[in-house]
């Protein structure tokens, strides 16, 4: 984990804010809400900011509205009042959201455009999920298109759309193509990253803003890494 900058009140990375809502490119390493690791969560980092920048006395308030695997990067919103966290939960619920991710993979995938269709079963126990191809007791049916954006020398680029949201779902189901992502060792991928990050990232997030009911478009710049960089 040498070398990685995890995000703080002066260096966070914000894509929007604004009363309601404020919007953060995520870092590698960065862990969204609170855990047993007891490391500081990026929500934390949210509060202290805002707490600075105007000046709170007491409390300030967050709320998590999603989550993003520590080890990937991208888009993270969370709501500023109890008004906004609660409409911001029914949409993401309903699915009222398009949420886009990159991905980067070592293999070309079995064709260069499909919708995945899995069950995900959870393993508590090692924190991953297994994708199968049929319903298994306990798992969840999960669903996602990619579409192979662009060759690199020695990868290649993935977008993806989610249909569904869980857990370890694009991992997952990548892997049980044969296409798992770069750095993921979790999920089959021969070698680690420099920062313990993976080559995953939330680049886009098309919402309901939930006080304007204007629709919103977030897009969230790519790591400085070489490999994002030459996509």
């Amino acid at each position: 984990m040498a070398g990685k900058i995890l995000s703080t009140k002066d260096n966070l990375q914000i894509l929007h804010e604004d009363n309601h809502i404020i919007v953060i490119n995520k870092r590698v390493g960065d862990i969204v809400q609170g855990d047993k690791t007891g490391d500081k969560p990026l929500s934390d980092v949210v509060k202290d900011y805002i707490k600075q920048k105007y000046n709170k006395p007491g409390e300030v308030y967050l709320g998590v509205v999603h989550r993003l695997d520590r080890p990937t990067t991208g888009i993270v919103v969370f709501a500023k009042t109890s008004k906004a966290l609660t409409r911001l939960n029914e949409s993401f619920k309903n699915r009222e959201t398009e949420k886009t991710y990159w991905a980067v993979v070592k293999k070309f995938p079995p064709i260069e455009k499909d919708t995945l269709v899995h069950f995900l079963k959870r393993n508590p126990k090692n924190n991953t999920s297994k994708a199968h191809t049929k319903e298994v007791p306990e798992s969840k049916k999960a669903s996602l298109d990619y579409l192979v954006i662009k060759k690199l020398d020695n990868y290649f680029a993935l977008e993806i759309n989610l249909h569904t949201g869980r857990h370890h779902q694009i991992r997952a189901q990548l892997t049980a193509i044969g296409c798992p992502i770069k750095g993921d060792l979790k999920y089959g991928f021969d070698r680690s990253n420099p920062d313990g990050g993976i080559h995953l990232h939330a680049r886009k997030l098309v919402l309901t803003h939930p006080v304007t009911k204007e629709t919103v478009i977030f897009v969230a710049p790519v790591p400085n890494d070489v490999v994002w960089k030459a996509i």
